[in-house]
């Protein structure tokens, strides 16, 4: 397969810092790098990989809506606008290939020049970045429970107000014990009956047979890309998002056509007569796992398109191989090195190989980092606890009060 051979592209535009203008071209994501190739001169005005990538965002300002920007190593900001479909789904397809590049020690292995320690202390600097963003989120959402908590304690004493007031309205003048007998015993059954338990179903887990990160999007040519991911059970085909939850479930009697675009990209379809299809189209960088266990249980409902073509002539990137997204040619560059060679004899390659991957420096340096990024996640930690105990009480509280305002409703259409 050739590198150079594009997995996806989007139209849009990039700016030429030097030249302090928009130019309208084409973004594309290859295996190894990212580039941008103008509309009229069909130039690359930019190309780099992503192992040189840091952070990817999405930016604007006064001067720049809607942008995304690829910060490279350097410190040298890319920014891309006017992207088709839309933003959104560009920012995640990209972080998805982005971060599968450096999770993978075979790729970071055929990038020799770069160094291993200066990867990871990016990538802890990223996830450091998100994870505080992600705090001054919780701590806003936090705000937020603790405002709803207050007001859902206003509305139950509310409540009990408004209880004791039907009482008095209830209860005849004649009648000095509080409540007629009969209307007790009919609210206690009621009460009884919404504290059981609901039935539990009989279901049982099937056992995953693959799963794998994907970016999920709804329809054939859908722009709402999503990150997420792809589970294969022996009877079915699941699709969740990032935080697990199931977002549309394929019994494997439903699935009529499962198309390969490429080696990293896939749509499944379920054909329907007088309504629309269910289409989902799902981008991954180690698809081909999924690839090796979809022939096997689909079989002729797997369709390779004619855009597979481009992607064709390397063992490595067939379906049938089942090898990781980010494998092939990773031992291109390993050179074994004798013992007895003495040090002055040694080539170049030679001594890269035997130099340490992270130096002294940086592993101080990612230690620190790691003890910060631990701290934040502790933070993080608790915070989301409290919030999950908050919730709980929240949602007890509302079908509480739910249950009494429309007990209180019937009561007072009785009284008119």
């Amino acid at each position: 397969m050739s590198r150079d051979a594009p997995i996806h592209s989007w139209p849009g535009s990039y700016y030429v810092n030097g030249e302090k203008r928009w130019v309208s071209g084409t973004l594309s994501l290859t295996r190894t790098a990212v580039r941008f190739t103008s509309e009229q001169s069909r130039d690359a005005l930019a190309s780099f990989p992503l192992s040189r990538i840091v952070e990817i965002k999405m930016e604007s300002s006064s001067f720049i809506f809607s942008a995304l920007t690829v910060l490279e190593q350097g410190n040298v900001k890319h920014w891309f606008g006017s992207l088709r479909p839309c933003r959104a789904a560009v920012f995640h397809v990209l972080e998805h290939f982005w971060r599968e590049r450096l999770l993978s020690p075979s790729e970071a292995q055929a990038q020799a020049p770069l160094s291993k320690g200066q990867e990871l202390i990016s990538l802890v600097t990223g996830a450091q970045r998100r994870l505080a963003d992600t705090g001054k989120v919780l701590n806003h959402q936090g705000e937020q429970f603790d405002n709803m908590m207050q007001g859902l304690d206003k509305i139950e004493s509310d409540l009990g107000v408004a209880d004791k007031l039907l009482s008095e309205l209830e209860s005849p003048p004649w009648w000095p014990f509080g409540k007629l007998p009969w209307r007790s015993q009919q609210e206690a059954k009621a009460e009884s009956a919404a504290k059981a338990p609901p039935p539990r179903g009989s279901g049982k887990a099937q056992k995953v047979i693959c799963s794998v990160p994907a970016v999920v999007g709804r329809g054939s040519d859908s722009g709402e890309l999503k990150p997420g991911s792809l589970t294969l059970l022996p009877s079915a085909l699941e699709l969740r998002d990032a935080s697990g939850q199931l977002i549309h479930r394929f019994e494997r009697e439903e699935v009529d056509d499962i198309r390969v675009h490429n080696p990293y990209e896939i749509s499944v379809r379920q054909r329907f007569i007088g309504k629309p299809d269910i289409c989902y189209r799902l981008l991954s960088a180690r698809m081909a796992e999924a690839l090796s266990v979809l022939e096997v249980q689909y079989k002729k409902k797997v369709e390779f398109t004619s855009d597979y073509a481009a992607f064709q002539g390397s063992p490595s990137t067939t379906p049938d191989s089942g090898a990781a997204f980010w494998g092939a040619g990773a031992h291109s560059l390993e050179t074994e090195v004798p013992v007895e060679v003495p040090a002055g004899d040694l080539t170049q390659v030679q001594l890269h190989v035997l130099q340490p991957t992270v130096t002294e420096a940086e592993a101080q340096e990612l230690k620190q980092m790691l003890l910060q990024l631990k701290s934040l996640a502790l933070e993080a930690e608790t915070e989301l606890e409290r919030q999950d105990e908050a919730l709980d009480v929240l949602t007890s509280s509302s079908e509480r009060a739910t249950m009494s305002i429309d007990k209180h409703t019937r009561r007072m259409r009785k009284l008119l």
